[in-house]
């Protein structure tokens, strides 16, 4: 996260360098501190708040941050760089977790040409023909070609179900890769089915899929519905391997999934909780955090 802010200010150098005569240099932040995705805007914003911490200067110029919720909502995302913008005239914007969050505020910056920086949006759209957002994490087509891959040449699954959140972005994208790169290795689709955000109960839908039965069942769904899902799954005695994303990289999984998480594979960003392989920055960073939040595992959103 060090290295983001430093990115954040060398890139808005390159673009605004005039913003720089004054002797600070405001950088908004907009995340999902409440509502549905709360979960990992919190741990970004820690992620942050620790960076600021560890590096409140940049080549002489303090840095201030100005953090802003947006509450898990597009039209809120949207409001929140709006506000960032105008009223606290910031040079430059972190954010936001969540594709269709980061899509919605992505659009407000780019027509003020303020540069922005997502921390782990993975949908392509948030950056495609956009000259003034940006991203630090991989995107959807190369994590689905990743975890089909593995599935079918690793694993050797051939045959796929999907169960997709038609309400958000992440989830359409990801399925959508991931169907393509598993559909062209050989493998077989034989069930994609839909749920909408906020729903609990998945009997209708897992009761459909294990009838096909496939060989893995591929949600990509964040971490709090993947662990129901999978407790349903487990209810119904089904068998089938089951795949996920990045958003499923969280420890809660195991807290809310139980023994039904069991065996659960995903793809995510690389991180080394050994820190064997870790760069310095990236090590001091993490040793930081164990000492700032000694009850919470180091994780890739932070």
């Amino acid at each position: 996260m060090k290295r983001l802010i430093t990115l954040v200010f060398l890139m808005v150098f390159a673009v605004t360098g005039g913003a720089f005569a004054a002797d600070t240099v405001k950088i908004g932040v907009y995340l999902p501190l409440t509502g549905q995705m709360a979960f990992g805007g919190q741990l970004e914003l820690e992620g942050v708040q620790m960076a600021y911490k560890e590096m409140p200067t940049i080549l002489g110029k303090k840095v201030e941050l100005f953090v802003v919720d947006n509450k898990s909502d597009k039209v809120e995302a949207a409001n929140a760089v709006k506000r960032l913008i105008e009223k606290e005239k910031v040079v430059a914007i972190i954010g936001t977790y969540g594709s269709s969050l980061a899509m919605a505020g992505g659009e407000v910056a780019e027509k003020a040409k303020v540069p922005m920086v997502g921390t782990s949006c993975t949908n392509p759209l948030v950056t495609q023909g956009k000259k003034f957002s940006f991203r630090v994490c991989f995107i959807d087509p190369f994590q689905g070609a990743g975890a089909a891959t593995y599935a079918y040449k690793d694993l050797k699954l051939k045959t796929a179900a999907l169960l997709v959140d038609i309400s958000n972005d992440y989830s359409v994208g990801l399925a959508s890769f991931f169907t393509k790169s598993f559909t062209k290795l050989g493998g077989k689709i034989v069930a994609n089915l839909k749920y909408q955000a906020g729903d609990q109960d998945f009997t209708a839908q897992l009761t459909e899929i294990t009838s096909k039965k496939p060989d893995v069942l591929f949600i990509p769904s964040y971490f709090a519905e993947g662990a129901i899902i999978m407790k349903q799954v487990k209810e119904l005695g089904a068998k089938f391997q089951v795949m996920g994303g990045d958003a499923m990289d969280n420890p809660q999984i195991v807290e809310i999934g139980g023994a039904a998480v069991e065996g659960f594979v995903h793809t995510t960003f690389p991180y080394d909780p050994s820190m064997k392989n870790m760069s310095p920055m990236a090590k001091k960073f993490t040793e930081n955090w164990k000492k700032a939040f000694p009850s919470k595992e180091p994780n890739v959103n932070a």
